[in-house]
């Protein structure tokens, strides 16, 4: 489909599991060649995180055709994610689209990367390691218990990506629920824990990720991340309507 040039976009059916297992068979160069809009999320960070380390290509993390757009709770939010392709569009994330909470104060500038924390924590030690110096590190998960995101943040942690980065965007971790009659942190002590004291900005609640609304930002591409303004500002992800 990259080779095709009357294929202006790839919008990803659904996620699961698998992609790191095909990552070392895509030809880069040819992506490179033949550029254009790259959609999806959950286990596509693994060939977000790829294709923007091969590539330096803007990509898109959003919603999906039968993970979300197939079902009855689709919403009209998330319909409207989609006319970010159509033109250059900035985006503005505040308090009006959902309650955000400040883990770390600051103000960052850099470049957006990353996506599912589980994903995002499988690249490391490979050839596809997401790079997090001077960027804003976007995580979000799902199912995933808060003992489960604890080991993934531990490894970030120990792999200097927390240290490396900007600042930290929080999605949603939808369920993130201790598992039943055993003890455990909560998330939001789990994210303190690991994020409070970072003396970098970081922010939780945005709506993006396995969720809805579930709103679509484009990954590579120039953010402000401000605790004093409780916002993020987004640079446009295509010129004239292509990536």
């Amino acid at each position: 489909m990259f080779r095709d040039d009357n294929i202006k976009a790839i919008i990803c059916a659904g996620g699961g599991y698998g992609t790191g297992r095909i990552a070392a068979s895509i030809d880069y160069d040819l992506i490179k060649k033949h550029p254009k809009i790259f959609w999806g999320y959950s286990d596509i960070t693994y060939l977000h995180t790829a294709i923007r380390q091969q590539t330096g290509l803007i990509t898109f993390h959003g919603p999906m055709l039968a993970s979300d757009i197939g079902k009855d709770d689709f919403h009209e939010h998330s319909k409207q994610a989609f006319n970010q392709l159509s033109q250059p569009t900035p985006m503005i994330y505040d308090h009006t689209y959902s309650e955000l909470k400040v883990i770390s104060k600051g103000d960052a500038n850099g470049e957006i990367v990353g996506g599912n924390l589980s994903l995002i924590v499988n690249s490391l030690g490979g050839p596809y390691e997401i790079d997090t110096n001077g960027k804003l590190l976007f995580i979000e998960d799902v199912d995933e218990p808060p003992y489960r995101i604890d080991s993934f943040l531990s490894q970030l942690k120990h792999a200097g990506k927390l240290d490396d980065a900007a600042g930290i965007i929080v999605g949603d971790f939808n369920n993130a629920k201790p598992k039943k009659d055993r003890p455990s942190f909560t998330l939001e002590q789990v994210l303190n824990d690991y994020l409070s004291t970072l003396n970098k900005p970081v922010i939780s609640g945005f709506k993006i990720g396995h969720c809805q609304p579930h709103y679509a930002i484009p990954l590579g591409v120039q953010a402000n991340l401000s605790t004093e303004a409780k916002r993020l500002s987004i640079e446009p992800g295509v010129i004239g309507g292509s990536s």
